[in-house]
């Protein structure tokens, strides 16, 4: 069983209340969404293990039992080639679930016209296999969901 904890903080809210149908319907994979404080802050690893992709907007994390989650960070935010983002840690790094991974601010990227919502999802899982989904205010290192 992985616990996924949240990276930002905000209120927790199911998947398919966020404006991109791709994540809103599970596409890319069963998870969460943090509607996020629209404050400046840092986004956290949701597990322990090393960040196998990195992107000012998104990241991978990829833990010892090979599950991987994707953090991505506000909806068509990689159209701001990295305006309100700075990444903190490097691709290839190993990280422990709540370590700072990208500084970001939310509100910079609402004045952009874009939805800041936060997406967390686990990699090539089955829906069944995301359970005990929090709904309700969230910090950062908080547990999300669990994944078994």
């Amino acid at each position: 069983m992985t616990t996924v904890l949240a990276p930002v903080a905000g209120a927790a809210v199911r998947l398919a209340a966020v404006p991109d149908p791709v994540f809103a319907e599970g596409m890319v994979g069963p998870g969460a969404a943090i509607d996020p404080a629209r404050s400046p802050g840092s986004a956290v690893s949701p597990i322990d293990g090393k960040i196998v992709k990195l992107h000012p907007h998104a990241y991978v994390v990829v833990g010892d039992d090979g599950r991987g989650v994707l953090v991505h960070l506000g909806i068509n935010t990689v159209q701001l080639r990295g305006q309100g983002f700075e990444l903190l840690v490097a691709e290839g790094d190993r990280v422990t679930a709540g370590q700072p991974v990208v500084a970001w601010d939310p509100g910079v990227i609402e004045a952009t016209g874009r939805s800041p919502v936060c997406l967390v999802v686990a990699l090539d899982a089955i829906a069944a296999s995301v359970t005990e989904l929090v709904q309700g205010p969230v910090q950062p290192g908080d547990e999300l969901f669990r994944w078994g």
